[in-house]
């Protein structure tokens, strides 16, 4: 008999917890999770009947793009408020986004400037990347050890475009740093050389459309790029994550280096799962630009085995959002050569439910793994250690999912400040209803109630 006095119970609902999956109470004090129990038999000063729906963690989405500056000096389309409460509206109650460095910046100045920006306008609680462009000025001997002693212990690192790709020394070098110091670098990982010359060639035969995008980044450059960095972390010993796998190819190559010991984990995200390089063919096709861009069928099917045997082990949502008129997209102008359109698509919102519908509702692969996948892993990998479970002292954040509730996405139906949806006309069964993060709730029965400025800082341990 549970003696304990609780500020919330939720009771009655399906959960996906530590010690397995079915019905159980959760007791939640001072925003932490306190107990876990068939029936918790005390009073608490609130109560959410949860009968009849999933309980789950709340998802942690590490790969978004949120108010930052691109190195072409676009400014993203989302605000903290505008992305996390988008995040919270599919269920993310974490998000890990970037602190990104331009040429001449002092690391240490940089993350202090997006911190800022959080504090004021973040709805959940919320991580950095530190992306490292210019490793001269002290940045890495000086800011980037103290800055993974105050725990920002996640480096990204390009390998690709003008002004924050890094060459093989540098990243070396900071990979050296890392394996010191305690963090891990993220790879965009793809071959400029490649890209450069693919770039040159299509637009000296005329092929500017958007839709040649995906040509201009052929699956070689990603190849070429995973091979190497795993190369790179064996030899150095530093741990790495590839953002945003692509390619079969690219799946083999990690699976092989995590069978000979490289400390590589790997990530993808929905619009390789669910979009091929034919959406590139649709009107306004600047709205699916992404680097590396969507593929193949035979490419889903491998990332789908790469989940399945764990060679995949994160699904991000690489939340990168521009509008589509002068302030994003259309930058350069409506006839701009596709290699002067901002790159990137909103997915804060949709990540999470067209998993679900994936892996779940369609039965492809268990409840539990989309919890692994979209919240445990995810939390794991990063040291977020509160997050992405159901277990006592966990943070109380939790969202409670209606497995049958349909929904058709429309053309600008998000909650960001996006203006359009790219996975507008698909449908989705199994969508978020009440969220919490850290025992408040910041989405109740689909309608926000979150505090921007509530979300705190998180470590990374």
């Amino acid at each position: 008999m549970e003696k304990q006095l609780y500020d919330t119970i939720i009771r009655g609902g399906t959960v996906v917890h530590s010690q397995g999956t079915g019905p159980a109470d959760i007791g939640i004090l001072d925003g932490k999770i306190r107990a876990v129990a068939d029936r918790i038999d005390v009073r608490a000063e609130s109560e959410i009947d949860a009968t009849g729906l999933l309980v789950l963690p709340g998802g942690v989405d590490t790969h978004c793009h949120i108010e930052q500056v691109s190195g072409a000096g676009l400014l993203n389309a989302d605000t903290f408020e505008t992305a996390t409460r988008s995040a919270a509206m599919g269920g993310t109650t974490t998000v890990v986004s970037f602190a990104a460095q331009h040429p001449g910046h002092k690391m240490a100045t940089v993350v202090k400037d997006y911190a800022a920006l959080a504090r004021k306008g973040a709805l959940i609680d919320h991580a950095f990347h530190m992306i490292v462009s210019d490793t001269s000025n002290g940045n890495l001997e000086h800011d980037i050890p103290a800055l993974i002693a105050e725990g920002h212990r996640s480096i990204k690192i390009f390998t690709t475009y003008d002004k924050v790709r890094q060459d093989d020394k540098s990243i070396l070098d900071i990979l050296s740093v890392a394996k010191d110091h305690g963090a891990l670098v993220c790879f965009h990982a793809e071959n400029d050389g490649l890209i450069r010359h693919m770039t040159e060639k299509l637009i000296a035969e005329g092929k500017t459309a958007a839709r040649y995008h995906a040509a201009s980044h052929p699956r070689a450059a990603e190849i070429e790029a995973i091979d190497r960095m795993c190369r790179f972390a064996e030899f150095t010993g530093a741990r790495i994550m590839i953002f945003h796998v692509s390619t079969r190819e690219g799946v083999a190559i990690i699976r092989d280096a995590i069978a000979r010991g490289v400390p590589v984990q790997a990530e993808t995200c929905p619009h390789y799962l669910f979009m091929t390089s034919d959406i590139l063919n649709q009107p306004r096709a600047e709205r699916f630009l992404c680097s590396p861009p969507q593929r193949t069928a035979d490419d889903q099917a491998a990332l789908w085995d790469g989940l399945s045997d764990e060679t995949i082990t994160l699904v991000t949502s690489d939340h990168a959002p521009y509008r589509m008129d002068e302030t994003g997209k259309f930058a350069n102008g409506r006839e701009a050569p596709f290699n002067r359109i901002a790159n990137g698509m909103p997915g804060l919102e949709t990540r999470m439910p067209l998993m679900f519908d994936a892996m779940v509702t369609k039965g492809r692969m268990s409840l539990e793994h989309f919890v692994f996948v979209t919240a445990t892993a995810p939390a794991r990998a990063f040291g977020l250690r509160h997050k992405g479970q159901i277990a006592p002292g966990f943070d109380a954040d939790l969202a409670l999912w209606d497995k049958d509730l349909s929904y058709t996405y429309k053309a600008n139906d998000l909650s960001d400040n996006v203006g359009y949806n790219p996975f507008e006309g698909t449908t989705v069964t199994g969508l978020p209803v009440t969220v919490l993060s850290r025992g408040k709730c910041v989405i109740r029965r689909r309608v926000l109630e979150g505090t921007p400025g509530q979300g705190r800082w998180l470590p990374m341990e």
